[in-house]
Parts: C-alpha cells; structure tokens; sequence
C-alpha cells in the first residue's frame, strides 16, 4: 500500500491515504476505485469536516463553469459506489469524510506538531520505527492539481523540521541508528537543507561514526557548491571542527566505497 502507515485503531471501518499515494482501505482490504473519486475523497480527506458543494465543485474543476463544476460532481458521486460510498457523508448542500473515517496525514501532522513542541514529551510508542515512514512520505505524489501543490509544500514545511525533531530526540535516548534513518529521510527529501543535514551528521557522530560524518559533510560541501555556489555554514563546520576533514581522505574512501560496491555486485 504506498504511504501506509499505521494508524492507532485503524482495523475497522475506512483509512484514506495521501501520503505516498492514494488509497482508499477498509477492513476487508483495499478498494479501487476512478480516479475522479479519489480526487474527491481525497480534497474532503484534506479539508476535515463538510465542505460546501460549490466549493468542492469550484476547487476541483477550477477552469469549469459552474454549470459544468456542478455536473461534474455529480459525476463523481455517481461513480463512487458500492462499499466505497459509505465513506461519504452527503447533506442537500456539503460533502465530507464519514465521521469514522481515518485520514493518515491527520495522523502525522498530530505526530510532527508533538515531536517539534519542546514541552511535549511524546510516547515512546510514537518514537519507533513507524514514525520515519509517517513523516517521511511526500502528500500525494504525482498529483499537480493546484489544491494538491499547496497542500503538499505545507506538508513539506512541517514534516521535514519534524523528521529533524525526531532524530534529535532519537539521539537523546541513545537510539542512533533510528536517529540517522529520521535524519536521512529528511536529507532524502531535501538534499540542499543544511538542518536535515546538521542532524545526520550528530547521529553519525553521537554512534560514533567519524568517518561517516566526515563523508556526509564533504558529499554536502560538494553538493552546495555545485548546485548553489555556497558553502556550509559555520554551524555545520563546527560540528566537524575537530575532525580531519582531508578531501583527499574523503575520496580515497568515496572510491574504496565504490570498489567495495561494484564487488558485491559482481557476485
């Protein structure tokens, strides 16, 4: 299921998911349905609670008439039967999600709003694994609908400082590995960011592992300079400050990694 994540008593009645894709699950698996109800289902699952119908219609089909907006709903709704309708709340004039119906991205934003208010104490349930794929996942990938863009820059926004939040926190309980994972899955979606990059190396160096940090720094120096003409701030020089970072080390070890790799493959 792409974007699957577990959500906290999700094994009755429907989960919409945005995150990594769309998918519309209930308990007795996953539903396919057109693309135009998972548009659908998918604007409500990002509103909360009932929208208007002239607002649906106008959102979705913004170059429309209203006239054609409307039909076009009706569509839509007509199309969106069998076990899937009962995921839709309908009065004469708005539209929404069933009231029991789970939206995993309400999920993660609850979960990334926790991890970055420094006087919330999150439980340690929520610190596992779980939550690198939670925060991870882009919104709606491959959809470029303007409502999806806007949607998706605010889930960037928010995920990524918490991807960040969430590696700190994972270091502070000695949990580094997890911690570099968080972080790296922040550098993954944004390869630029200098934060993301600040909390993979303070996992690498807090397990230990000088030379990684060495390397993530020298791969991020070359990246910044080649795409940007800019070089690290002092912020991330002074956490390798009383490292060697010799660039010829690096791509001696760059080039080992390579042979190493091209090795295995040959096997």
């Amino acid at each position: 299921m792409p974007g699957s994540v577990s959500l906290p008593g999700s094994n009755n009645g429907f989960t919409v998911q945005v995150l990594g894709g769309f998918t519309l699950a209930w308990e007795r698996g996953v539903l396919t349905i057109p693309r135009a109800p998972q548009r659908l289902l998918a604007f409500l699952a990002l509103q909360g609670g009932m929208v208007n119908r002239a607002a649906v219609a106008g959102t979705l089909w913004p170059d429309a008439s209203e006239g054609r907006a409307y039909s076009n709903l009706r569509s839509v709704l007509t199309r969106l039967h069998g076990p899937a309708r009962r995921a839709l709340a309908a009065s004469k004039l708005e539209l929404g999600l069933a009231e029991d119906v789970r939206v995993d991205v309400r999920h993660a934003r609850g979960l990334a709003w926790r991890l970055l208010d420094p006087a919330v104490t999150p439980d340690r349930s929520e610190l596992g694994m779980t939550a690198v794929p939670a925060l991870a996942a882009a919104l709606l990938p491959d959809w470029y609908d303007d409502w999806v863009l806007t949607e998706a820059e605010d889930w960037r926004q928010l995920r990524l400082p918490a991807l960040e939040a969430l590696a700190g926190r994972l270091i502070a309980l000695g949990r580094c590995g997890e911690a570099a994972s968080a972080a790296g899955a922040a550098v993954r979606a944004e390869p630029l960011r200098e934060s993301a990059r600040v909390a993979l190396i303070q996992a690498h160096l807090a397990a230990g592992n000088q030379s990684e940090a060495v390397r993530e720094f020298t791969r991020y120096r070359s990246l910044l300079g080649a795409e940007l003409g800019l070089t690290p701030t002092p912020r991330l020089h002074e956490l390798v400050q009383g490292l060697r970072v010799d660039s010829a080390a690096a791509r001696r070890l760059g080039r080992r990694r390579a042979n190493d790799g091209a090795a295995l493959g040959s096997r």
